[in-house]
């Protein structure tokens, strides 16, 4: 499908981006009521993920009434227009609530085929990264830039990221560490701003699992608009979530996804 009203899609994202900035960033670092979605472990969800996911479908509510509308926090909301705004307030509740500047607002917009644009908005630092439909641009207090990711082929001289050391599963850990044990430098801790650090040349890979697709249709927009490949652990695509890697390159995403599925 064809679209003609790019501009009107980055009009539309950059007012929810705004939005939502504007309704977490009084919440952030300060004294917070924190609810746990997760009866078997720790899912955290706060005021300012709500306040911030209900600012943004206001917006979408006066801009872009016609697109459906997933979110983590509200759920599922149909359309007619055959798009739909895919939103996570804060991906990252655990570093918002804990006061690490790593969380942030993810957005993107997709089709039937998968995202379209993306943004990654760090509200706290003033960064945001947008990619898809032309743009792959970041925006900061320091500088505007394109994006553009690094040209890393080996992983022994490459940089990975996840969020949690634990990863997923004993099995899905193992996987990981099989590729970390081949790269230069692990970190870890990052959730979507890791994506936003590869789409800016600053590191090579990020791989997780246990996603869902309001955690990653944003940073797959970013990433592939920097020149860098997203995929699932078996190479097909990623936006519904479940196991992501994300690389710089080509070399570097089939070794990781060769060590991910036990090859040597």
């Amino acid at each position: 499908m064809e679209y003609n009203l790019k501009s009107d899609f980055w009009t539309c994202a950059h007012q929810m981006a705004d939005a939502a900035r504007a309704a977490i960033l009084p919440y952030f670092r300060k004294a917070l009521v924190t609810t746990n979605k997760d009866n078997s472990g720790f899912d955290p969800v706060t005021e300012a993920d709500k306040s911030a996911e209900r600012a943004m479908r206001d917006v979408l509510g006066q801009l872009r009434p016609q697109d459906a509308i997933l979110g983590e926090e509200y759920g599922h909301q149909p359309g007619s227009s055959g798009l739909t705004w895919v939103l996570d307030p804060i991906d990252g509740t655990r570093g918002f609530i804990s006061g690490t500047p790593t969380w942030g607002v993810l957005i993107a917009l997709s089709d039937e085929s998968g995202p379209l644009l993306g943004i990654i908005d760090q509200p706290y630092i003033g960064e945001r990264y947008c990619g898809g439909l032309g743009q792959a641009t970041m925006t900061g207090p320091h500088w505007t830039r394109d994006l553009a990711v690094r040209h890393t082929s080996d992983l022994t001289d490459a940089t990975i990221l996840t969020t949690f050391p634990e990863i997923g599963t004993p099995t899905e850990k193992d996987a990981f560490d099989r590729v970390a044990r081949a790269c230069r430098l692990t970190r870890y801790g990052m959730d979507c701003y890791a994506y936003a650090l590869l789409a800016a040349g600053q590191v090579d890979l990020v791989v997780e699992a246990g996603l869902q697709a309001y955690d990653i249709q944003a940073p797959i927009a970013v990433v592939q608009a920097a020149g860098g490949i997203v995929t699932d652990w078996s190479g097909g695509p990623a936006h519904d979530g479940g196991r992501v890697i994300a690389a710089a390159t080509p070399e570097l995403h089939a070794a990781g996804l060769s060590l991910l599925n036990g090859n040597a």
